[in-house]
């Protein structure tokens, strides 16, 4: 039905109608006439009235409206349906012809509907928007558009959608955020004035989402043990779309534990720090291990690590020291910001004496312990070179370490002691360091006897030197001894002190007579030698009593060991010759005898 002119179906046999023209005007009335239309009506439906006096006109049908009237084609409007409605046609006569009106009833029943549901894409995948078609058809014999509005229920629990129907269609779009189904999809026509409601239904498969991961470090590059940012960017790649939730794991590439993360907006992040270049550029693997609705993916980036700077810090203890005292010296190795981490490898230590030596480095830190045994560099100029590994570069410090002269001290001692006057004594004076000191000192001793004599220097050898000494007299036994140390570049000077005793030496006496034999009328002269008996030595003093039988006895000086006296003739016959040493303060008493004979 439509257009400009349309037959009512079936044609009305009797009844009243108003007709209107197009200009709103009254113009004809028919007979009463009665029919019911079928087809709901919901819009202006064509009808055809014809009159006695008119040619046919169109009109329209309207719920208890008057409408005015001319001498021209009309339309009757129907807007409500299942209702019984009179249609009143007045004539409001003419010039010729009188007024006139007429009424008939029209009953309109809602036509049924058919819903059908279509989804495109069907399946999809979680975040993918999928527009979903209602069609709402009527069903025959009912004719028409529908109108009205379409519920969808998604079947995902979501809240379900009214949407208005346009031309008997509606489409809506819906995205799907849990993989699963089928979902069940319900599209609920609810009707109007004209159709009654209907429904339909469709199936959605909802897979996951596949996605995208994408790995970056920061910093990058690094050095050893800077800590650096891994992030794992994961996305769902289109259809899909939405945040994928779960864990990442990120493996280093260095052969270190791999790490695991939560995603939160799309982001999971770890911070590593690697211990050493070896392997670098580092290959790091993010792998997203998928959920519910997204699948697994993976990303790579790679991490290049640098060797960290180092600084070493050097430090001695004692400090100062002396010669032969034990100094720890200490090499503390560390990584320079923004590495971090303990060093490795070796540290050699250079003493500054010609000296040096390497040692491994422990929790960043090498020791070791030096003895200096000369102070002629000091203060001594150390130095500690870290030689580097594969993480660390290499770097030095240095230090100086004081030495002072070692105290000494010097012992002294006399062989044989007790001597006799004139016996050599060996005196031996043993110069030591100090303790804390240590070593050997070198230069000279000097020896005084204590007996008026000069002193005697002698050079260490070993830490001992040796004089040779012989006391001339006991006069002043015993006799204090001292052993001077001079001193050397790194030793100080001392003393040392002993007694040596003196003892008298035995003599021995000689007794001779010239001439032997003599005659009475001979003169007789006796001599006296007097000589130590060893070990004693030197030439006795004093005097010797000299005397013969029938003589008087002489006592005379000894003069080089030697005295003599002359006696006058002795008778004939034997005599006895006798000298007697009377000692001295270094030599001991002593007789000798001797026969004189007279023929």
């Amino acid at each position: 039905m439509g257009g400009d002119t349309g037959i009512l179906t079936p044609e009305p046999p009797s009844g009243l109608v108003i007709l209107t023209d197009r200009h709103g005007n009254c113009i004809a009335v028919l007979a009463p006439w009665s029919h019911r239309i079928v087809p709901t009506l919901s819009a202006p439906v064509p009808l055809v009235a014809r009159g006695d006096a008119h040619s046919p006109v169109l009109c329209t049908v309207v719920d208890h409206a008057d409408v005015p009237a001319s001498n021209d084609s009309g339309t009757l409007l129907r807007a409500l349906a299942e209702l019984r409605n009179t249609v009143t046609a007045n004539y409001s006569g003419d010039a010729n012809f009188s007024s006139s009106s007429g009424t008939d009833s029209q009953t309109v029943d809602p036509a049924s509907t058919l819903t059908t549901v279509t989804a495109t894409p069907g399946p999809s995948v979680v975040g993918q928007p999928v527009t979903f078609t209602a069609t709402v058809t009527p069903v025959e014999p009912g004719a028409g558009v529908p109108a009205g509005a379409v519920t969808f229920d998604f079947g995902d629990g979501t809240p379900p959608t009214p949407t208005s129907v346009s031309d008997g269609v509606v489409r809506i779009t819906h995205t799907y955020t849990s993989a699963g189904g089928p979902y069940t999809v319900t599209a609920q026509y609810e009707g109007d004035d004209s159709f009654t409601s209907s429904s339909g239904s469709d199936t959605q498969t909802v897979g996951r989402a596949a996605t995208t991961t994408a790995v970056v470090s920061s910093p990058d590059p690094t050095v050893v043990g800077q800590s650096t940012t891994v992030t794992a960017a994961v996305a769902s790649v289109a259809p899909g779309a939405g945040a994928p939730s779960g864990t990442v794991t990120f493996d280093f590439g260095d052969g270190s534990p791999t790490l695991t993360a939560p995603v939160s907006n799309g982001l999971a992040t770890v911070t590593h720090a690697y211990g050493s270049t070896s392997g670098s550029p580092f290959a790091i693997t993010g792998t997203y291990d998928g959920d519910a609705n997204f699948t697994s993916s993976s990303g790579n980036d790679t991490q290049t690590v640098g060797k960290a700077g180092t600084t070493t810090a050097v430090a001695s203890s004692p400090d100062p020291t002396v010669v032969g005292q034990p100094t720890t010296l200490t090499a503390s190795v560390a990584s320079v910001t923004p590495g971090a981490a303990a060093p490795t490898g070796t540290v050699t230590f250079s003493f500054g004496d010609g000296t040096g030596s390497t040692t491994t480095l422990s929790d960043g830190i090498a020791t070791v312990t030096h003895t200096y045994t000369t102070r002629t560099a000091a203060p001594s100029p150390s130095r500690r070179t870290y030689n580097g590994d594969a993480g660390f570069t290499p770097s030095s410090g240095s230090d100086t370490q004081t030495v002072g002269k070692a105290a000494t001290t010097t012992a002294v001692v006399s062989s044989p002691d007790p001597s006799a006057a004139g016996q050599a004594v060996t005196l031996t004076a043993t110069v030591s360091a100090l303790a804390p000191g240590a070593g050997t000192p070198t230069g000279t001793v000097t020896f005084g006897f204590g007996d008026g004599t000069s002193a005697a220097t002698a050079t260490l050898s070993g830490g001992t030197a040796t004089v040779t000494h012989t006391f001339a007299t006991r006069n002043g036994s015993p006799f204090p001894v001292t052993a001077t140390y001079g001193g050397d570049a790194s030793f100080t000077g001392s003393t040392g002190s002993d007694t040596q005793t003196v003892n008298r030496a035995a003599t021995s006496t000689t007794v001779v007579s010239t001439p032997n034999p003599s005659t009475t009328g001979d003169r007789v002269t006796v001599t006296a030698t007097v000589v130590p008996v060893a070990p004693g030595t030197g030439t006795p003093t004093g005097t010797v009593t000299l005397a013969i039988t029938g003589r008087t006895p002489q006592t005379v000086p000894l003069v080089g060991g030697t005295a003599s006296v002359s006696f006058n003739p002795l008778q004939k016959g034997t005599h006895l010759v006798t000298g007697n040493y009377n000692s001295d303060v270094g030599f001991a008493p002593s007789a000798g005898t001797t026969v004189q004979t007279v023929p």
